[in-house]
C-alpha cells in the first residue's frame, strides 16, 4: 500500500496510530484484543511466544513482545487501549508505561502529572466547567 505522508509523522516522540500504523500491527492489535477473556491472558502467560504465533505476531514486533519492550511495541503500531489489556494484567499501571516510554522513572512521570495539572479548577472553574485547552 502507498501511504500519504502528514504533517504530524515527524512529532518527535509522538507515535500516532493511523491506517499505516494500524495496517503493520494488525496481528499483534488482534492478539491484544484477545487479552479481553481470562483464558487467553492465562494461555499468553503459560507460553507468550506460541501465543503469540498462534496470531501471526513475528518479527520485532514479537521480540518487542518477548521482551516487554512496552515503547517498541507503541512505536512498531500496539493500540494504547490493547496495548493496556497486556500491561495492566502484569501489575504494570499506565504511569509505568508512561514512564517508561519517557524513559524516566514513575515517580517523576506522575510529578509531571500533577505539575501539568496545577491550576486546573481554576482554568475550569473559570470556563464554566469545561476547559478547551
Amino acid at each position: 500500500m502507498n501511504w500519504k505522508k502528514h504533517d504530524y509523522d515527524d512529532i518527535p516522540g509522538t507515535y500516532v496510530f493511523d491506517g499505516k500504523t494500524s495496517h503493520s500491527a494488525y496481528s499483534l492489535n488482534k492478539m491484544l484484543f484477545s487479552f479481553n477473556h481470562e483464558e487467553n491472558r492465562r494461555a499468553f502467560d503459560e507460553d507468550p511466544a506460541t501465543y503469540a504465533d498462534k496470531f501471526g505476531v513475528s518479527g520485532e514486533q514479537k521480540q518487542a513482545l518477548l521482551d516487554n519492550d512496552y515503547l517498541s511495541l507503541l512505536r512498531s503500531g500496539a493500540n494504547i487501549y490493547y496495548f493496556a489489556k497486556l500491561a495492566i494484567p502484569k501489575g504494570v499501571s499506565i504511569q509505568d508505561a508512561g514512564a517508561a516510554f519517557q524513559g524516566i522513572s514513575t515517580e517523576d512521570f506522575k510529578a509531571n502529572l500533577e505539575k501539568k495539572a496545577e491550576g486546573l479548577k481554576d482554568k475550569l472553574e473559570k470556563a464554566g466547567g469545561y476547559w478547551h485547552g
